[in-house]
């Protein structure tokens, strides 16, 4: 292979997580994805053993949750590591909205593929958790129902999303991703009754 090959492999990559996004995983060949890179079809076998795997790839190269293993000490604390978490979610879904509908699709199919992305997805929803019921248990969040507040602080995270679909009803549908988290932030905290840190 020609020292060319780690791009082809990028270029295979960036082209199956725009396919998918756009026409779901199964409407997506991989003859359709080896056009878009420009690829030998062969390839996809040779540096993913098969389309699932590509799929698993993708997770592996972009999906920012990965991050979490590296993010200890900044989320210790119950208000700081919600907020970073909360912005984090923020910012990836607007910022690679391929990866994101990957996700939704497959999640909301209960496709063959859904374990995939949950051990991805699942542990950043985890640890959102663990920071809310820890948060409360330290005197730094007061609500009652630990699982409908992880469901509002999903939905609230999330809810850029869908602003498409309601578009009709907003002042502004051009979001930038600091201020986008910055309010959404500030209403799940308010929510939460968030003591300050600094108190």
């Amino acid at each position: 292979m020609t020292t060319a090959d780690p791009d082809m492999k990028l270029r295979i990559l960036l082209a199956a997580k725009k396919l998918f996004a756009r026409q779901g995983y199964d409407g997506t060949s991989v003859r359709q994805i080896c056009e878009e890179a420009g690829a030998n079809v062969a390839l996809v076998s040779y540096y993913f053993g098969g389309k699932e795997n590509l799929l698993r790839a993708i997770f592996e190269q972009f999906f920012s949750g990965n991050r979490i293993k590296d993010s200890g000490d900044l989320l210790s604390h119950p208000v700081e590591g919600l907020t970073l978490l909360i912005r984090e979610i923020i910012f990836f879904g607007l910022e690679d909205s391929e990866l994101s509908n990957i996700i939704k699709q497959e999640i909301e199919l209960t496709s063959p593929r859904a374990d995939i992305v949950r051990i991805y997805v699942q542990p950043v929803w985890k640890k959102v958790r663990e920071l809310l019921e820890r948060g409360r248990n330290e005197g730094f969040f007061h609500f009652d129902s630990l699982d409908h507040t992880l469901m509002f602080v999903i939905g609230a995270a999330l809810s850029f999303k869908i602003h498409t679909a309601h578009s009709s009803l907003l002042e502004n549908t051009n979001y930038d991703s600091g201020v986008t988290a910055d309010h959404i932030v500030k209403l799940v905290l308010a929510s939460l009754r968030a003591t300050d840190i600094s108190s």
